[in-house]
């Protein structure tokens, strides 16, 4: 079956993955580990709740996996409503991809809020393994790839933490267990708990961006050091690193943009970053976005970047970031003049904690 550039026609279409999906992609190692993925993967944070057309969704996903995107990462409260996207995923799941299951890379985490009461978030034993076992209902599966602990618990043992992950992999419903937004110290903890026990913790999720950079002050060290590898999200700040906030881009805020993308959209001063950076990858034939994502993908440590998407041109437009994907000393000294802290890590209290 040949690609194609256009939406899939008839989303109730028999589906048979385009025949040469592996040809333009160059799979990279998880640290150590056996693990690979793309160097772009697919996060189904916002657009794959109920409130976005199924059938949308369903030809993101088909274009996606037909272009070498064999990763898709979601969460136990992606939505909206919480869980929609999962359940969303398992349709097609059962529709589309069960033939291909085993070329597939399913991630899922549970460590934010997903239900009320004591039981319903951060890094206890319950919370995490009931959250799993709901997460693997919701998408028609059995396992996943990878199961994260979504955010640090300061609040619960880290050993109970840890050992909740173990306890999924040795259930035989995780294959890879990995940690989201935790600091570097908390990290090595981590992992010292994780080795103890036999458990395979080998990816790190953070948040990572040319306006972003915290985990350059002793994250990604500390990842080389443990053999662990990083899948870096926000790499476009929430689209505050694409080209409709520049100047020439008219600023444009868009319905639906989180607040501190705006905010930062409306500081001069980032957007004259915004322009330069903007220039930087005209002159390299991309867009900024593009740009934002092959810098992050500059480092060996970060094994593949999230992007998320409304349409498949969104996914077809950061694909194309990988047809270029060298970066000389000069380029990157230029944009580290401009790749600044812009105040737009939601994160950051938990990573630090």
């Amino acid at each position: 079956m040949a690609r194609f550039d256009s939406p899939v026609p008839g989303t109730h279409d028999p589906y048979r993955a385009a025949a040469d999906r592996y040809a333009g992609t160059d799979y990279r190692k998880v640290g150590n580990s056996g693990l690979l993925l793309p160097p772009i993967s697919l996060g189904l944070w916002w657009n794959f709740g109920d409130d976005r057309p199924f059938a949308t969704q369903r030809e993101i996903l088909r274009y996606a996996f037909d272009h070498g995107i064999s990763h898709f990462d979601l969460a136990n409260n992606y939505g909206p409503p919480y869980g929609s996207a999962e359940e969303n995923f398992g349709r097609m799941m059962t529709k589309d991809f069960r033939p291909y299951r085993h070329e597939m890379i399913i991630s899922t985490k549970a460590g934010w809020d997903m239900w009320p009461g004591p039981y319903g978030q951060l890094g206890g034993r319950t919370y995490v393994l009931n959250s799993l076992d709901e997460s693997l209902k919701r998408m028609n599966l059995d396992y996943v790839d990878i199961f994260y602990s979504h955010r640090f618990d300061p609040d619960t043992p880290l050993e109970e933490t840890i050992g909740a992950l173990d306890t999924a992999v040795k259930s035989g419903k995780a294959r890879f267990v990995g940690i989201s937004s935790y600091s570097a110290d908390r990290t090595r903890q981590a992992k010292q708990i994780a080795d103890s026990l036999g458990t395979p913790l080998v990816i790190h999720q953070p948040s990572y961006s040319m306006v972003n950079r915290w985990i350059e002050d002793g994250l990604t060290d500390a990842l080389d050091e443990l053999g662990m590898g990083a899948i870096a999200f926000t790499a476009l700040a929430q689209g505050l690193l694409t080209d409709r906030y520049t100047t020439k881009g008219g600023g444009e805020q868009g319905p639906g943009r989180p607040s501190f993308t705006v905010d930062a959209a409306k500081n001069a001063e980032v957007v004259r970053r915004l322009d330069a950076l903007s220039e930087i990858a005209r002159r390299r034939g991309q867009t900024l976005a593009q740009l934002a994502l092959v810098w992050v993908l500059r480092r060996p440590t970060v094994t593949s970047t999230l992007i998320g998407a409304s349409s498949v041109k969104q996914v077809a437009e950061n694909l194309k970031a990988l047809d270029n994907l060298e970066l000389s000393d000069e380029e990157l000294a230029e944009i580290d003049q401009y790749a600044v802290e812009a105040d737009v890590d939601l994160w950051r209290s938990v990573s630090e904690s």
